[in-house]
């Protein structure tokens, strides 16, 4: 690939080189040629439309010598004429057959052709026609005198132009020989400044197909390619992250159906268990030990149930499915009636248990129904963690734009190293008690998930042995895009 592009690019530096030179040589060329040519015409008719030469050009026709006194004139003003030998030369022709009668060099004069100048001025009419495509330049001038009809002749055979291009055809094949070689060297300084940087996104992205997603490439460039290393980066850098979040995600998967295998293979242990009993030994079994054996069916059924009903809870808050129903309820009411249908559990346990206001509750707008279930979680939880006699205080109260409740027992309370994770599916910090209270491990994930679609947020505060406390607020004007 390498060698590609260095090829390429001096390729397309030497085309660019000659493509420039041949234009700029060709353009040069055909400027001299039509200043020349501009400039050869301009001259004559200055020199022949001034009064002096005309005026003893016509003299001179009325002589007996006539062609011999005019040449004698244009001699005279050879220098005006730019009149040089082998090159420009002047002719006095027979106005009627064209011949030549005399002029500054007789050889060339033997040989002329009648060209279209001549013609116009046999007809009487100056001729300064140019043609670029000949190989000469001339001027015809008509002659009238009392001896007979001439014509003043100059001929310019293009020597110096020639000459001109010649010299400028070498010079631009000397600047193009210097162009080439400077060419070369800025293709291959400029190439090696572009494939550096390219063959090390190269490697790096050979490292990154084999899975080294750390890789990352140097480059503080401002132009395209630097702009391309810092995509390439990026790129890299949210591979890592997708990979490292895949990774995570198949473990969170796998630990999720651990979690979900071991809690519905306990009841299942359970009933299958408590089931054979009951056939195997139905009819020796006194009528109280087989009511007792289906109660602890009708249970395990009941926490398989619940399980289920938890799982599909959360697989449609992931699948984002679930429905709310949005609407303005009294918070305080709300509190009232999930401490109210708790106190009867917690008198159960000779718990301590109150409720207290900080102020009057606003309305807030929300799902009743799904705010009373996370309030009823954390009492529940409350209750079940706070040994027998303990004491359990339920307070709500409103700050700034939100309301908040806070549930604060003095129970177990949850290790440090343990509170970052209650949020977490299937996550127990005392796995066997939760267990035998009937806790799926997922009831704080299901309150978590309603608070944050009511864009709440919920906290816990908890030392191990001491107690814990877990507060729920709540924006009084619900999420902003329910």
């Amino acid at each position: 690939m390498t060698r590609s592009i260095y090829s390429k690019l001096v390729a397309i530096f030497l085309v660019l080189i000659l493509a420039l030179m041949a234009v700029v040589g060709a353009f040069l060329m055909r400027g001299v040629r039509n200043f020349y040519i501009n400039g050869f015409y301009t001259q004559m008719q200055e020199a022949f439309s001034g009064a002096v030469m005309a005026d003893d050009l016509r003299a001179a026709a009325d002589e007996p010598d006539a062609a011999a006194h005019m040449a004698e004139i244009l001699r005279a003003n050879s220098g005006q004429l730019g009149i040089s030998a082998g090159e420009r030369n002047y002719f006095i022709l027979d106005g009627e057959t064209g011949e030549c009668l005399t002029g500054s060099d007789p050889a060339a004069g033997a040989h002329l052709e009648i060209t279209r100048n001549i013609l116009t001025a046999m007809g009487g009419s100056e001729g300064y026609a140019s043609d670029p495509g000949d190989d000469y330049m001339d001027v015809a001038l008509p002659i009238r005198g009392e001896s007979g009809s001439y014509i003043i002749y100059i001929f310019d055979n293009k020597g110096t132009v020639t000459d001109l291009n010649a010299e400028l055809f070498r010079i631009i094949a000397e600047a193009l020989a210097v162009g080439l070689v400077i060419a070369v060297l800025l293709s291959l300084l400029l190439a090696k400044t572009m494939v550096t940087p390219i063959q090390s996104l190269t490697k790096a992205a050979e490292k990154v197909a084999a899975g080294k997603f750390g890789e990352s490439v140097e480059n503080d460039a401002r132009d395209e390619i630097g702009v391309l290393t810092r995509t390439f980066n990026d790129m890299a850098g949210q591979l890592e992250r997708n990979i490292e979040d895949l990774k995570n995600a198949e473990q969170l998967r796998r630990e999720f159906v651990a979690n979900v295998s071991h809690e519905l293979r306990t009841p299942v242990t359970s009933i299958r268990s408590y089931a054979e009993t009951l056939c195997d030994a139905a009819d020796s079994m006194d009528a109280a030990t087989r009511q007792r054996f289906l109660e602890v069916i009708v249970g395990e059924s009941d926490r398989m149930t619940k399980i289920v009903q938890d799982l599909l809870t959360l697989s449609k808050f992931d699948a984002g499915s679930i429905d709310f129903d949005f609407g303005m309820f009294s918070f305080e009411k709300s509190v009232k009636d999930v401490y109210n249908a708790q106190l009867l559990e917690a008198q159960k346990r000779r718990h301590n248990f109150g409720l207290e206001f900080t102020g009057e509750l606003p309305e807030i707008r929300g799902d009743r129904a799904r705010i009373e279930q996370v309030l009823i979680n954390m009492l529940s939880n409350a209750i079940k963690y706070t040994p027998d006699g303990g004491r359990i205080r339920m307070t709500a109260g409103v700050k700034d734009d939100c309301v908040w409740c806070t549930v604060r027992d003095n129970g177990i309370g949850i290790p440090k190293q343990d509170i970052d994770h209650v949020f977490e599916r299937f996550y127990r910090v005392d796995k066997a008690r939760s267990r035998e209270s009937g806790g799926t491990g997922l009831g704080l994930s299901i309150a978590y998930e309603i608070v944050q679609r009511h864009d709440g947020k919920m906290e816990i505060h908890s030392q191990k042995g001491k107690g814990t406390a877990i507060t729920v607020t709540l924006p009084v004007g619900g999420p902003a895009d329910a």
